[in-house]
């Protein structure tokens, strides 16, 4: 059991350095390729940012664990937009821009419900697999659209070397898989010693885990003042999980759900509901809206820990 835990918390620091890397390396070679910043934040950052989530999900659903890789995205996203946007909020009000409220957020709402209706027969095959696929396409062509029309950033030069970037770029892909391989197989045989569901453990351990990259960024960037930037990579990262990452593992690994209730896909379409409502007032997220946040979140892992 000792030896599991130490493995779980190099599996993590493995999958959160793979992910740095990864990102910065991608990064550096899109600006060396003249590639403007705003497309690089919307696509290979925010796909960096995820990162953890993908592999890990994807790990476990090919190991025979899908409740590890189902619970991974639901008990992530219920996190980001309960506990991050919350922290993020109690640090520094979070100004959201209109075109955050009445495009990204509804997104991310949106593409909560229909993983909700896709898995009500608790079952994510190929085709739905491949209908949040086409969402997360939807998503991005909309997304990149706009910011092609609505940008006017100068592309940054880039003066680090070639070869650096790429060492960056294998480094944090080996990263990422050697420490989703560790995470997975010890959150296993955690929850199987201890007797618990490997759905719970996707919704709390697994899911903080790779969490991590979007509360620092969140909770930093808005002490800085870039409420922008924590809002968006916390909504942006939802989409990301639930679009991409479950649609690309459902089409490679068909998934039975069973440990994944129904209440916490509620939880999780009420946590960005949430977030959207108080997005409405004055088009920003108050102290007193993230303690709420949190607070809920607290109750909800409560439950979570009471039902064991």
């Amino acid at each position: 059991m000792l030896l599991d835990v130490v493995l779980i918390v190099v599996g993590v620091a493995l999958v959160l350095f793979g992910a740095d890397r990864l990102t910065e390396g991608a990064s550096a070679l899109a600006r060396r390729m003249n590639v403007p910043e705003i497309i690089i934040g919307l696509t290979i950052v925010a796909a960096g940012t995820s990162a953890p989530e993908l592999f890990v999900s994807l790990v476990s659903a090919l190991k025979g664990t899908p409740d590890l890789a189902v619970g991974n995205v639901v008990g992530s996203n219920t996190m980001n937009a309960m506990l991050i946007v919350g922290c993020a909020a109690m640090v520094a009000p979070m100004t959201i821009s209109r075109s955050t409220v009445k495009k990204d957020i509804p997104f991310s709402v949106g593409a909560s419900v229909l993983l909700i209706l896709l898995a009500v027969d608790s079952f994510l095959g190929r085709v739905d697999g491949i209908i949040l696929l086409l969402g997360f396409a939807v998503f991005m062509a909309y997304t990149l659209m706009q910011a092609k029309t609505g940008s006017t950033d100068e592309v940054q030069a880039e003066t680090s070397p070639v070869w650096k970037n790429i060492v960056y770029l294998v480094g944090g892909l080996l990263g990422l898989v050697l420490g989703s391989n560790l995470f997975v197989d010890s959150a296993s045989s955690v929850a199987y010693a201890l007797d618990i569901s490997e759905g719970v453990v996707g919704l709390t351990v697994v899911a903080g885990g790779t969490s991590l990259p979007e509360l620092a960024t969140s909770v930093v960037a808005a002490r800085k003042g870039q409420s922008a930037i924590a809002i968006g990579n916390v909504i942006g990262s939802n989409v990301f999980n639930i679009l991409l990452i479950l649609g690309l593992t459902a089409t490679i690994s068909p998934m039975e759900i069973e440990g994944i209730t129904t209440i916490d896909m509620a939880v999780m379409l009420i946590s960005v509901a949430l977030v959207w409502m108080f997005s409405f007032t004055r088009y920003t997220v108050e102290r007193w809206e993230g303690a709420v946040l949190v607070g809920g979140y607290l109750v909800y892992l409560c439950w979570l820990i009471s039902s064991l």
